[in-house]
């Protein structure tokens, strides 16, 4: 009877350190140490010098375990980070910021405060890859957003629409397919595309939703070109019931509330905010202006600019946001817009607006909320810091022409744009519905005649 025996382990086979339990049986924490040993013994090994590397790999020529280490350490990719992305720094400095760990500092240190800011929506390069079957005008339109010469809720949402209606325009059905089913599945790159240049905004993805509805909606006996001839009819009522018009109507109700004498205070640039103003200015209300702006972007400017011009402007008063203590003693009201608004009443808007609205609260002073209805979400937001967008840093040094703050090892520069602001410290909301006080936010579906946003 032939004796069965027992087959020897291959060569190359790593041997299991003395005392180490299996993987199986590690807990999630000892898998974690573990690896983190690993990389830092990788990148011992790297920041040896040539020499060195050379004299050990002959001395220790017979251990397996070094020789795998020492294969595997050129291959290892290195994680990407995002103020790479942000500054567009020199390779060496995104380098050490990415997970490579400088001489003085441990990784640990070094990869902690990445991991705080990670989920950030992180900016894209000018020129990032194309990927896919992208049309012109949306790489076009993806370049615009991530240098910010189209920004705000509305503008990147009507820009958003048109360029859809010009994918749509040279879209064609292939064989043996249907509009309604294939051109959701062409337009899914696009918007892709679009999100890799710059996080996607609330009024964006309602927008989006509401084109893949009406898409699907089509009868698929209808001619290709009567369809897109329906589509092109969809997105510009859109803009127009939901943008358009619903401005128009929040100036009529908010310029209701500015009487002759206000002194009304308004942060950065909102473009209902200033129709809202240049209205009641042309009704002949006589008041004033205090726009407060802060830095990455200095929006403030841009309004300042289009209250100050023409033949009858409105008194303004340019001040950073250091100065509003001092300011509050004399205003009347603040108006501000929003970026979003969510089910629980609270304000996404552009990051201080929190501050001014808290501020003004404690001086008894009424803060107004500028908002249509597309831009409210069903979602709840409790703090700014569970979903934010970071400012890229090209971007903040061309508009503050700030060039001597450089990151380094132990500094870097975040500028997140958008900050929450509690509905306890709004006083009320306009919207195309009315006026409504935050704690009615979840009622705004309702009074459009729909179950949800």
């Amino acid at each position: 009877m032939p004796v069965p025996t027992i087959a020897e382990p291959a060569a190359t086979a790593t041997p299991k350190p003395q005392g180490q339990p299996a993987q199986k049986s590690m807990t999630k924490a000892e898998r974690r140490e573990l690896q983190e040993k690993q990389r830092a013994a990788k990148a011992a090994l790297k920041g040896q010098p040539t020499q060195q590397k050379e004299s050990s790999q002959g001395k220790q020529g017979g251990s397996s375990i070094a020789g795998q280490t020492k294969a595997k350490a050129p291959s290892t990719p290195s994680k990407k980070s995002f103020t790479g992305d942000i500054q567009g720094s020199k390779a060496s400095t995104s380098k050490d910021l990415s997970g490579a760990p400088g001489e003085d500092m441990p990784p640990k240190q070094l990869s902690h405060g990445l991991r705080i800011f990670s989920h950030f929506g992180q900016p894209k390069p000018v020129g990032h890859t194309v990927k896919g079957d992208i049309h012109p005008a949306i790489i076009r339109l993806g370049l615009l957003y991530s240098d910010f010469k189209i920004c705000g809720a509305n503008a990147r949402c009507i820009a958003m629409l048109t360029a859809f209606k010009q994918v749509i325009q040279d879209y064609t059905t292939p064989s043996h397919s249907t509009l309604s089913r294939h051109l959701m599945t062409h337009l899914s790159p696009q918007i892709t595309h679009l999100v890799s240049a710059r996080p996607m905004s609330v009024t964006m993805g309602n927008a989006i939703r509401e084109l893949k509805l009406e898409i699907s909606g089509i009868d698929i006996d209808v001619i290709e070109q009567d369809a897109k001839e329906l589509l092109y009819t969809k997105i510009d009522n859109y803009i127009r019931d939901r943008i358009i018009i619903a401005d128009e109507v929040i100036q009529e109700l908010a310029g209701k509330k500015i009487k002759d004498g206000d002194v009304i205070l308004t942060y950065a640039k909102s473009s209902v905010v200033e129709k809202v103003l240049l209205e009641a200015q042309e009704e002949g209300k006589k008041f004033s202006v205090i726009v407060v702006d802060s830095k990455p972007l200095l929006e403030g400017k841009v309004l300042l600019r289009s209250l100050t011009s023409g033949p009858n402007p409105i008194p303004c008063t340019y001040a950073l946001l250091p100065a509003l203590p001092s300011l509050l003693t004399q205003v009347t009201m603040v108006l501000v817009g929003a970026h979003a608004l969510f089910s629980n009443g609270a304000v996404y808007s552009r990051a201080g607006t929190a501050m001014i609205a808290m501020m003004a609260k404690t001086n008894s002073v009424p803060v107004v909320v500028c908002c249509e209805t597309y831009k409210f979400s069903d979602g709840v937001m409790v703090d700014g810091f569970t979903r934010n967008e970071l400012a890229p840093l090209s971007v903040t040094q061309k508009i503050t022409k700030l060039q001597d703050v450089k990151p380094t090892l132990n500094l870097d520069n975040l500028n997140p744009l958008y900050d929450l602001t509690p509905p306890t410290y709004i006083t009320a909301v306009v919207t195309e519905v009315g006026l409504i006080p935050p704690s009615s936010i979840s009622s705004i579906p309702l009074a459009l005649g729909k179950a949800s946003l």
